[in-house]
Formats: structure tokens, sequence, C-alpha cells
């Protein structure tokens, strides 16, 4: 289920997805709310490209590190290739 920032309060939230486009962002909300996993989605910046480099905004997928891994495994399984830091 979406959840506002405040009902985090301090914890903090692991990144686990940025959805590039729209519709995966819906779709993926619609995915995690369905499974009843608690989740922030948030607008952010990334940088885009290969060639032409650009700043894009993008819609960024937050769990708690607790769900972290189940979440992980439940976007793999769902089509979603889970946000990797390296």
């Amino acid at each position: 289920m979406r959840r506002e920032p405040e009902f985090f309060e301090e914890q903090e939230l692991a990144l686990v997805y940025i959805a590039k486009k729209l519709k995966d962002a819906l779709a993926l909300e619609e995915l995690l709310t369905r499974a009843e996993f608690e989740y922030l989605v948030e607008p952010d910046r990334y940088r885009g490209g290969v060639i032409f480099q650009t700043e894009r905004v993008g819609a960024f997928f937050y769990v708690t590190p607790v769900e972290e891994g189940r979440v992980r495994e439940f976007l793999a399984a769902n089509g979603f290739q889970p946000w990797d830091p390296a």
C-alpha cells in the first residue's frame, strides 16, 4: 500500500526501483498494492541516455530494509528489474 513519508517517520528506506515511464510506475504501484507491501513513491531526478546524457524525472520506489529482500524478489518474479546500486 502506498504510504506518505510521515508513515515511515525517521526510518531509513531502501530504494528498490526507479520507474522511468509513467506506465511502469502505475503498473508497479498496482502490483505492490495488491501484494500489500507498504512502499513510498516519490519523483526524483536521474541521469539517462548513453551518448547524450540528460537529467530526467522518474518515480523512485522505496521500502523498509526489513522488506527489501522480499520486495526485490517479488519485483524480479513479476518482470521488473530491481534497482541495482552498483
